[in-house]
């Protein structure tokens, strides 16, 4: 089952993507209490960077993810770990067994969707006290590297937008009646990255391709020219890992 989201031609490059930052991911499991052993879904789960802090924590987790190539890096990528499964499947019908999950997340995936079917779907497979999470990292707009490369996005790309990635989802988990109180977290993180990594993460940006059309070779280029006329081999880049959370209403 696919989406209109093809990341295929995206697959490689998105394994230079940034890790959430730990903080909020702690802040997130707390807030939902669970516990090594339960189980987690992982919803869009890509090439893994969600699903493997959460297999980290001793987390039971089935991995959903439509695309054939990012699914077989994700794969790769948390072969180590027995208690991770990798399923082809989208938030809207992820495949799973009704109520199976003490918490389903989505890392950077909920924005691909169908929001209210995702979270439908989501209520489904969770457990009567289950969480639903959704999360992005976002880059710090002020730092002046990243400053350099929102200009180009915007005159490159007439009526540039973030879509709902940079929204609050708060409303939007309301809307569905399926949750109790929306609880937001985050957590701050400065990836000091390899300019090479960081030039090729760009190439996985699924936003800026879909908006850029045939520009997206060209702004990747015009991104290359500013990070390396800094001349640094590795570069500093501040982001903030921010989540919305919700548990499953009784009855």
């Amino acid at each position: 089952m696919k989406t209109e989201w093809d990341y295929t031609d995206l697959a490689d490059a998105y394994l230079k993507r940034p890790d959430y930052a730990q903080e909020a991911i702690d802040k997130m499991l707390a807030a939902a209490g669970v516990k090594a052993g339960d189980a987690a879904c992982d919803v869009g789960a890509g090439a893994a960077h969600l699903t493997l802090k959460l297999a980290g924590y001793g987390l039971k987790v089935c991995a959903v993810e439509p695309n054939d190539a990012m699914r077989k890096n994700g794969m790769e990528r948390t072969k180590q770990f027995q208690d991770v499964q990798w399923f082809e499947g989208v938030g809207e019908h992820t495949g799973m067994e009704a109520g199976r999950f003490d918490i389903v997340t989505f890392g950077s995936s909920f924005n691909v969707c169908n929001r209210q079917e995702a979270l439908l779907e989501s209520k489904r497979i969770l457990k009567p006290q289950g969480w639903f999470a959704c999360m992005w990292n976002h880059r710090d707009l002020d730092d002046p590297l990243q400053a350099e490369i929102e200009n180009i996005l915007k005159q490159e790309i007439e009526g540039y937008s973030y879509g709902t990635r940079r929204e609050d989802q708060t409303e939007v988990i309301n809307e569905s009646g399926l949750f109790k109180e929306v609880i937001y977290v985050e957590g701050t993180v400065v990836h000091d990255v390899l300019a090479e990594d960081f030039i090729e993460g760009w190439k996985s940006h699924g936003t800026v391709h879909r908006q850029s059309k045939d520009k997206f070779d060209y702004i990747n280029k015009e991104i290359r020219d500013v990070v390396e006329a800094k001349g640094e081999e590795y570069i500093k880049i501040p982001y903030t890992t921010r989540i919305w959370m919700a548990q499953v209403k009784e009855g």
